[in-house]
């Protein structure tokens, strides 16, 4: 049109004429004929096309509809949220900080502090409320919640808060730190929406996930990534986890919040993120969702009782691969059984290669407390080894700490229970180490790990010895475990750390 334009402005007034001299103006010539002819064309073209593209717009404006197959349903992901998400709700948590204010100048002097003591003026107690802010999933129609322990830690208030926008008190079911999980309960007045429970042991990496929450408080909030890895087991703190490994957006608020297939089930429970930033880099962890059966089974004893094993393991490198006969190094060496291990009551004896666990192939030692852990009290877990070059399953029942077993993973221990030392992984105190360090014949007990729990948060470290608890000497594992069953309430500590005696109190 540009160009046909300027062609007119061309040939405008200066030659034009009236009369019969019209008929040879310029802008009336035969060479200018063409040029219209083929403007014509164009628009003809044009048209056409229109009607072509015409029926494309009436499907663009067709009403929305729910996919009737998985052909259907990979073109929108809006049918599995509206399945998930009235089961995610946003958990507050009010924490009650008690602090000590700094005393004036002249009190805080380091002289005059010097000269009187610091336990003269310690400083002025204190207290202040914290907002704890997560997300939560309806598990049970009766009102049970599954979120993070570490969303609720030491909260004095718990309020819920549905898609639906209606407010519960909430009140703490079980707590365990060593999987980050924990179940609330609130008291509608009539049957909640839950969410359907996949398994998370038929996940394959590069599965589309769903992630639902409530990130920064701005409200719930979907987003979507992939399974980027499976059986993270150097993440977390505890030998129970087994992460899965996702890239859809999680940020703080999130945690707690349901990580879902495209069925809409839950998967994993949104836990933690890697990040140097403090919001999402695309490196995200889930707690399985068969941890939260466990949870659930655990509810109705009312107690978190997880299986024992009674065995140290050993990963298979390398070398030992090829020793043993296998194309790549997997499997769990069996170091040491306890005696009253189920897995030596079954037949397993120390030298065995655990290689799989029902069907699950171990790629190391670590994986083997996810597997073992990931079923509940009374199930029977498939076992096999190879010995001396042939491959054995054994029918192994999932049982309880037994009483009298020291709860051991070859010579350590992982604390559990409702007392101030749960969290830590401890062992019998050698006695030549015990002489070494100042402590004579009398031994204690070696922290070898702080796993999490309340362990860490009275400041427990890796390398204390623990020498009393409530004033009775522990000389070794099983005399500690005697302790904190007789009386789980542990006021006063008696540590040996880095060549000196640290006494700890708590309670009034």
């Amino acid at each position: 049109m540009r160009t046909l334009s300027g062609a007119l402005s061309n040939h405008s007034s200066p030659r034009r004429k009236s009369g019969s001299d019209a008929k040879s103006l310029p802008w009336r010539s035969r060479r200018e004929i063409p040029a219209c002819a083929g403007m014509t064309g164009i628009w003809l073209i044009f048209l056409a096309l229109l009607m072509m593209l015409a029926p494309f717009g009436t499907v663009t404006q067709a009403k929305q509809q729910v996919p009737e197959n998985m052909a259907r349903l990979k073109l929108t992901f809006a049918p599995v949220v509206k399945k998930a998400r009235p089961a995610v709700v946003n958990v507050y948590a009010l924490q009650v900080v008690r602090t000590r204010r700094r005393l004036p100048m002249l009190f805080d002097d380091p002289f005059f502090r010097e000269f009187f003591g610091d336990d003269l003026f310690p400083g002025i107690p204190e207290e202040r409320v914290r907002n704890s802010l997560g997300s939560g999933v309806i598990v049970t129609r009766d009102g049970k919640i599954v979120t993070n322990s570490h969303v609720i830690e030491n909260a004095t208030d718990i309020r819920v808060v549905l898609s639906d926008g209606r407010e519960f008190r909430a009140k703490v079911v079980l707590v365990d730190p060593l999987t980050d999980l924990a179940l609330l309960q609130i008291e509608p007045e009539e049957d909640l929406p839950v969410i359907e429970l996949g398994d998370s042991d038929t996940l394959e990496v590069g599965d589309v996930v769903l992630a639902i929450g409530n990130p920064f408080g701005v409200g719930q909030t979907v987003t979507m990534g992939i399974v980027s890895a499976l059986g993270r087991t150097r993440v977390g703190r505890s030998p129970y986890q087994h992460f899965i490994q996702t890239d859809a957006a999680i940020n703080p608020g999130n945690s707690g919040g349901a990580l879902v297939d495209l069925h809409g089930r839950l998967v994993g429970i949104n836990t933690m993120i890697v990040s140097r930033t403090g919001g999402s880099i695309g490196i995200g962890f889930a707690v399985p969702v068969n941890l939260v059966k466990v949870m659930l089974a655990n509810a109705r004893l009312g107690k978190v009782v997880r299986p024992w094993a009674g065995v140290r393991l050993r990963s298979i490198d390398t070398d030992m691969a090829e020793a043993l006969g296998l194309k790549r190094p997997h499997g769990a060496l069996v170091e040491a059984l306890d005696p009253k291990s189920p897995l030596k009551e079954a037949g397993i004896r120390v030298g065995d290669v655990i290689l799989r666990i029902d069907g699950k192939v171990l790629r190391n030692a670590s994986e083997f407390g996810y597997h073992w852990a990931s079923k509940p009290i009374g199930t029977d877990a498939v076992v096999e080894v190879l010995r001396n070059g042939k491959r054995i399953s054994f029918k192994v029942r999932r049982v309880p700490q037994p009483k009298g077993a020291a709860g051991i993973t070859g010579k350590s221990v992982v604390l559990n229970g409702k007392h101030l030392l749960a969290g830590a992984q401890v062992a019998d105190l050698p006695p030549e180490a015990a002489r070494r360090v100042g402590l004579g014949k009398g031994g204690g007990v070696l922290v070898l790990k702080v796993l999490g729990g309340p362990a860490r948060r009275i400041g427990i470290r890796r390398g204390d010895v623990i020498l009393k608890v409530n004033g009775e000497r522990v000389d070794s594992v099983a005399k500690l475990l005697k302790v904190l069953e007789d009386n789980p309430r542990v006021r006063d500590l008696l540590i040996w750390r880095k060549g000196g005696i640290l006494r700890m109190r708590f309670g009034p």
